[in-house]
């Protein structure tokens, strides 16, 4: 059995398990707000769609087009039967709206940051939350991440150099579980969306 562990996400090399995505980050729509003609071959290629999603808290890049390309993706995602990867900043409600219209094989809030009431609203539809080196650092993401049941959480390091085993460590003390019992779950939770085959 594969013991590494599992980075759901991650701008890094990276010896930990980890998934490939293909996807058009939302402050990317300042300089298109569509899909290139080689999207559709690409994201079937990959594991996932993303990152993709909607961040209002960068005002040069206009909301309307975000949208239009956030859209586009997950049409893509939908007919691909694939997973997205989400980037949402500032822009929760928005997303869940956009994301109730369609049926989606998985759906990762990355780099969650947000309030338990949120979190729990994710959950409830289904999703999964994944939780890394910022989350010690909000009182209200520590909260919303003890809300979240761990059949729907993953870790991640995102862009930070710390490594995802103290990563690991600090979501597994701030959670309340043995750091063996974190990775157990992140790696069924892993395998539910992605199946076994990678690594």
């Amino acid at each position: 059995m594969n013991d590494r562990p599992i980075d759901i996400h991650t701008h890094r090399p990276t010896a930990a398990q980890t998934i490939r995505c293909v996807g058009i980050h939302p402050w990317q729509a300042a300089a298109t707000d569509a899909l290139p003609a080689t999207f559709e071959e690409a994201a079937a290629a990959a594991d996932a769609v993303g990152e993709i999603g909607l961040d209002f808290a960068r005002r040069e890049v206009d909301p309307a087009r975000q949208l239009r390309l956030f859209r586009a993706q997950l049409d893509t995602a939908e007919r691909l039967g694939k997973p997205i990867v989400l980037h949402i900043v500032r822009a929760f409600e928005e997303a869940m709206r956009e994301l109730r219209r369609r049926r989606l094989a998985g759906v990762i809030l990355h780099g969650f940051v947000g309030s338990k009431e949120q979190a729990a609203r994710a959950v409830a539809a289904g999703y999964f939350l994944s939780f890394g080196a910022r989350t010690a650092a909000s009182k209200r993401t520590i909260e919303a991440l003890r809300a979240t049941p761990l059949d729907r959480l993953f870790v991640e390091t995102d862009d930070s150099p710390i490594p995802i085993e103290r990563i690991l460590a600090q979501v597994a003390d701030l959670r309340g579980v043995p750091p063996e019992t974190l990775l157990q779950a992140v790696r069924t939770n892993y395998e539910r969306l992605f199946g076994t085959q990678h690594g």
